[in-house]
């Protein structure tokens, strides 16, 4: 039977299976970027562009994308918690041991944004979680209220820079780098090593103010969600009532929201038009996603085996991260087959499937014989400083 209480030692089973849920939506919007020099240059790939080819772009921009590395800042800022709990409990000193593992995703970011994805989120982590260390005294309420006036603000900026667009006025960093540019990136993507890592150092130039003035800012408002309700430990035993209310609120407006932006995205608009899209998304994207997370909250008592195959996926969620790009990189780049822009988006969605299916069955596999996946044994040995039991312990 499945159950939202703690799965072993400090897991909470939905935390893990939320965690595992929002990998597969990662991975299923993150796909067409490896794949695509055109996608990473804000472009439809011109090969693809048939009813069906177009319906995945409108569905993957309308209901994944930019929810689920918002569900993921969620349960960043959620498992600090956890984490704070974890060291009072031990009676451990909590800052030391939260900045050497701030260090060590920053790092394993870098390397992931200069090697195989320059849309890496983990860096960006790394940062947020320094204001979030900052910011972890703050009452539940007062989170709350911060992380609204954050996301406001940041929509207001948006809407005040579509004015700016509109008048004439030049708006950095929010222009596509055109036909030109996504044709450079595939030449180079189809290249060796170093002509790979050249074209990551410079997309990750191009996307720093993408980084600084949305998605920083927004992963800090859902970790500062995620703050707050883990402080009121609301994954434990979550509310029905306040379950349905996100649900119907999430859905009738988050969706309504979401396709302004879709629309913003790939309806032929202007700038100004994609910036204001960027404004409802920016409000409506964090209830779609939570929407997303109270629908799945309900059904994980009724379907246990659903839980139990995206917890353990959820459990090695680092692992799993930086092994969606390895794969993806070994199709798509000159590291492996070299299919950037040679594969249709509906099959892009069926490769996801595939990968992701492969990473649960491997995450369960390692998890029966591992008390941690390879790159969380990592990184606990450098949070801890010591060095962490490998092996499950026989019962």
């Amino acid at each position: 039977m499945w159950t939202s209480s703690r799965a072993s030692g400090d897991r909470i089973a939905a935390v893990d299976a939320l965690r595992g849920f929002a990998l597969l939506g990662i991975l299923a919007v993150n796909i067409a970027f490896l794949g695509s020099g055109y996608r990473m240059a804000g472009l439809p790939e011109p090969g693809f562009d048939g009813p069906l080819d177009w319906g995945v772009r409108w569905f993957v921009t309308m209901f994944l994308e930019n929810k689920f590395y918002l569900l993921f800042s969620f349960l960043f800022g959620y498992s600090l918690t956890l984490q704070l709990d974890s060291a009072a409990r031990r009676g451990a000193a909590f800052s030391p041991m939260f900045l050497r593992r701030l260090a060590g995703l920053f790092l394993l970011g870098l390397a992931h944004g200069v090697l195989l994805f320059p849309g890496d989120i983990l860096a960006t982590y790394a940062v947020v979680g320094l204001a979030l260390l900052a910011l972890r005294t703050l009452p539940a309420r007062t989170a709350l209220i911060a992380a609204v006036t954050l996301t406001s603000l940041l929509a207001v900026a948006f809407v005040l820079a579509a004015v700016a667009a509109g008048l004439g006025f030049h708006v950095p960093g929010t222009g596509s780098g055109g036909a030109a540019e996504a044709l450079r990136t595939d030449m180079l993507l189809r290249g060796g090593p170093g002509m790979i890592i050249a074209e990551h150092l410079h997309e990750l130039s191009m996307i720093a103010v993408l980084r600084v003035l949305f998605q920083g800012p927004a992963v800090l408002a859902a970790c500062l969600v995620g703050l707050a309700l883990g402080k009121q430990g609301a994954l434990r035993a979550p509310n029905p009532a306040t379950l349905r209310t996100l649900q119907r609120y999430g859905f009738t407006v988050g969706i309504a929201g979401q396709a302004i932006h879709a629309y913003s995205t790939w309806g032929g608009s202007s700038g100004v038009l994609r910036l204001l899209g960027q404004a409802v998304d920016l409000v409506t994207a964090p209830l779609l996603a939570a929407a997303y997370a109270a629908t799945l909250l309900r059904l994980l008592p009724h379907l246990p085996r659903l839980g139990r195959l995206l917890a353990a996926p959820g459990r090695m969620a680092l692992t799993n991260y930086l092994g969606q790009s390895a794969i993806c990189s070994l199709i798509f780049t000159g590291y492996g087959l070299a299919l950037v822009d040679r594969v249709s988006p509906p099959a892009e969605m069926l490769v996801a499937l595939a990968v992701f299916a492969f990473q649960a069955a491997a995450s369960h596999w390692w998890l029966h014989r591992h008390r941690y996946g390879p790159v969380e044994w990592l990184l606990r040995a450098l949070t801890y400083w010591k060095i962490p039991a490998k092996k499950v312990q026989p019962t």
